[in-house]
């Protein structure tokens, strides 16, 4: 098929037509259409045989024009393909009078053509993508004046204002303000991070050295919660961590499957050999006794018999069948390089939030102090928290709810958020305080009792975030929430080694106490945790050169450059976003880690048939060349061998639509 030098080429030229962007498959199946309308009329009696050869002309023409145009600047470069071949041998055949072999020939290369294309056709859309992400203007601040400015003007040291639930549009570090930053969109973390502002804003950022602790650090695209936040512009648009993933997904190219990258070397050097060969039949009569007319057949004979329909055909059936096996158990395989290399992974890499996990944090423990019962330690949670909006304060009041059932609990009222730390409020009568060590340590000068300690210490070590309640002068005692794993994550897992997995590592923008706690509960082998997007590109990097073959498996947009970069992406469709699904090579769209062993296994299958297919093609050009040279085989029987084994290999490839 066509050489992927061209494809970026052929997406341009096959993005419009007549038709719109099918124009090329619509073309197809006129052609077929209209080959099997001609053939049809040619066997019935008394129809004039001008007819049929009008419907075959027409199917030439619809078969073979994509075919022409991309052979005509192939050559024009001064390179020769089967695309070129292909449209010799319909020549030929209809010189010798074979216009309907000539039409099926046209026919099926440009069917497997125009189904290539059709499953690249949204292969670019992931820039687009990742640049709407991107806020158009920003904010700052000239003295006491607010001046809007497009985010490319932007200049280091500039003071941005961030209002709530707004894009960030530069990175930086906060100067004024607290305020939660859900920062997904970039680091893949599960719950939105608190923000405040530096000690020192004058500390210069561009040193290595200096670079802003997590909770003073914000990121362009990432979107900021319920308070004004003011940040200093520590790197320009263009250099900004938003800017690097498009850039990454931008450069990194579509990988050529083992056996486009065999066509590629075979087509090289085949192509031109058989124009060749045809040239040199063509003058056999000044050579040996016989007629010109003679030595012209048996060229043209030469020229259909090489003309490698069932070795153009062999891979698009088999991948049409697989992809299309795979999308009746919703799998989306977007063509044939990732079906192929699917089945020759060795190592995985996953993303955590909301592929391995659930993406969402949920209250896991409650463990009350002193004389204090679980119910008054959750009523309290509950009704100071049920003020706030932070995304873990609402996991606090549905853990809180389902814990307490219909129980009745008073309102509480007067909420102080102590950002990055913890919130307080009134409630009975006396403030409770819900929040972190730090607030009662640091902010409040509190002493915490040891076994409150001890508790704290112990679920965070098990990758928990914890929230210490207080009431008046009295501990109640410790809730604690983690972004827990899928159900079927541990099963997934264990199936995935006992199919010859050797490795599967998680890839995190979570803290690496998070990251062990979940490796080790569901039973992946690596835990690689406090990633960044580049940090995850280099990570697959990493395990490429100790693994032969890897796939990475997210749902963000923070994993699409890891995505382009590994042997196969593999999005999770329902929780992916836009970016992820459109960057990923596969796409598991019902959300479904249990999809997972079934498209490596049917990737191993389709590998297989895709082989068959491949050396049977090959042999019968190898056997039927050789025949057609010394006149063994005429136009006739190489037309019924080549159409026989065009057939051979399609039945073959269509077996794996009955895959179970």
């Amino acid at each position: 098929m066509a050489s992927e030098k061209n494809i970026n080429q052929e997406e341009e030229d096959h993005s419009g037509g007549i038709f719109g962007p099918n124009t090329e498959l619509i073309f197809s199946i006129l052609s077929g259409a209209l080959l099997g309308l001609g053939f049809i009329l040619s066997i019935i009696d008394g129809m004039p045989d001008w007819l049929s050869f009008a419907l075959y002309i027409g199917a030439y023409f619809f078969g073979g024009y994509y075919t022409a145009k991309e052979a005509i600047v192939t050559v024009a470069k001064g390179g020769f393909e089967i695309d070129f071949l292909m449209l010799l041998a319909a020549i030929g055949a209809a010189v010798l009078g074979e216009w309907a072999e000539g039409a099926l020939l046209l026919f099926l290369f440009s069917l497997g053509h125009a189904l290539e294309h059709f499953a690249m056709n949204k292969a670019r859309k992931s820039i687009a993508a990742l640049s709407d992400m991107a806020p158009k203007t920003a904010i700052i601040r000239k003295g006491d004046q607010q001046q809007e400015i497009p985010v490319e003007d932007l200049k280091i040291g500039d003071i941005v204002i961030v209002k709530p639930n707004s894009k960030i549009s530069a990175d930086g570090v906060v100067v004024k303000g607290n305020s939660s930053v859900n920062q997904a969109p970039i680091t893949g973390e599960s719950v939105p991070v608190d923000k405040r502002p530096i000690d020192d804003p004058t500390i210069d950022f561009q040193k290595e050295s200096n670079l802003p602790s997590s909770e003073n650090r914000v990121f362009s695209g990432t979107i900021n919660g319920a308070n004004v936040l003011e940040v200093k512009v520590i790197k320009e648009a263009k250099d900004s961590t938003l800017s690097r993933l498009i850039k990454l997904v931008n450069e990194t190219e579509a990988q050529k499957s083992p056996t486009q990258l065999f066509t590629d070397k075979f087509e090289k050097y085949f192509v031109p050999s058989v124009l060749v060969l045809v040239v040199l039949l063509l003058f056999a009569f000044l050579v040996i006794d016989e007629q010109f007319s003679d030595s012209f057949y048996r060229a043209m004979a030469v020229l259909v018999a090489a003309s490698p329909c069932a070795l153009a055909i062999s891979t698009p059936s088999a991948v049409l069948s697989g992809v299309a096996r795979a999308a009746r158990a919703g799998v989306l395989v977007k063509g044939g390089s990732p079906l192929e290399d699917l089945g020759g992974l060795t190592a995985l890499a996953f993303d955590k939030t909301g592929t391995l996990t659930k993406g969402e944090p949920k209250l896991t423990d409650v463990v009350p102090y002193g004389k204090t019962n679980n119910e008054e330690l959750l009523a309290a949670a509950f009704a100071v928290e049920n003020l706030s909006d932070h995304p873990l304060a609402k996991a606090v009041v549905t853990g809180a709810k389902e814990k307490l059932g219909d129980q009745k609990v008073e309102e509480a009222h007067t909420l102080e958020s102590v950002t990055g730390r913890g919130v307080k409020a009134s409630w009975q009568g006396e403030e409770v305080v819900i929040g972190n060590k730090g607030l009662f340590e640091e902010e409040l000068s509190i002493s915490l009792p040891e076994e409150i300690v001890s508790t704290v210490n112990q679920l965070e070590h098990d990758g928990n975030t914890t929230m210490i309640v207080r009431k008046g002068d009295t501990f109640l005692g410790t809730i604690a929430l983690m972004d827990t794993p899928r159900e079927e994550a541990k099963s997934i897992i264990t199936r995935l080694k006992e199919i010859g997995i050797k490795r599967m590592i998680m890839l995190t923008g979570d803290n690496q106490r998070v990251a062990d706690s979940v490796a080790k509960s569901i039973g992946i082998t690596d835990a690689w945790g406090g990633l960044l997007p580049e940090d995850k590109v280099d990570a697959i990097d990493k395990l490429k050169q100790q693994e032969s073959k890897v796939a990475m498996v997210g749902d963000g947009v923070n994993d699409a450059p890891a995505m382009t970069k590994s042997t196969v992406g593999i999005a999770m469709g329902a929780a992916g976003s836009d970016v992820a699904l459109e960057t990923a090579d596969i796409a598991l769209m019902k959300d479904n880690l249990n999809d997972l062993p079934f498209a490596i296994a049917l990737s191993r299958k389709s590998k297989s048939i895709i082989k068959q297919n491949l050396w049977f093609s090959l042999g019968v050009t190898a056997v039927l060349i050789p025949a057609t040279i010394f006149s063994l085989a005429g136009i006739g029987l190489a037309v019924l061998i080549h159409e026989g084994s065009t057939l051979i290999v399609v039945f073959n490839a269509l077996r794996l639509l009955a895959y179970k």
